[in-house]
């Protein structure tokens, strides 16, 4: 196994350990909430350490009030960008709601046409990433190799 399979197939091991955490906005904490960023940021620390940078605050319609591509660009700073159409499981994928809207939710892949997530309601969840979700594709990025 080569050492970026190896980092993918901790994320997806580290992202399913978030599955039934409840949604809290802004929240990284297993078991006590999260958001889809929070995820991330949780599966970062499993597998790298300490988190590279916070997120500043952000409001829940953040992407609809502000120009740019703020989440794409905190994980450009710290990932391995990647054709959306390259990623694989245990890669982040970002997805914007509607066209020229800017990127506002994350997703680990798990594998399978599946990803771990987490939105208002349902909390961390496995779902299928299908149709409605692939057409939203924006980005995707790679963990580096754990610290």
């Amino acid at each position: 196994m080569t050492e970026a399979e190896l980092v993918r197939a901790h994320a997806v091991d580290a992202a399913r350990r978030w599955i039934g955490t409840p949604y809290r906005h802004r929240a990284s904490l297993m078991g006590a909430g999260a958001d889809c960023l929070g995820v991330v940021r949780g599966v970062w620390r499993m597998l790298c350490g300490a988190e590279a940078e916070m997120p500043p605050a952000y409001a829940p319609l953040w992407a609809e009030t502000g120009a740019g591509e703020a989440l794409r660009d905190g994980l450009a700073r710290h990932m391995r960008a990647l054709p959306v159409e390259a990623a694989q499981a245990g890669d982040v994928m970002l997805f914007r709601f509607a066209p020229g809207a800017a990127a506002k939710h994350a997703a680990v892949l798990s594998g399978g046409g599946r990803m771990v997530h987490a939105y208002a309601g349902r909390g961390v969840v496995e779902t299928p990433l299908g149709p409605w979700w692939l057409r939203r594709r924006a980005w995707a990025f790679g963990f580096p190799a754990a610290r």
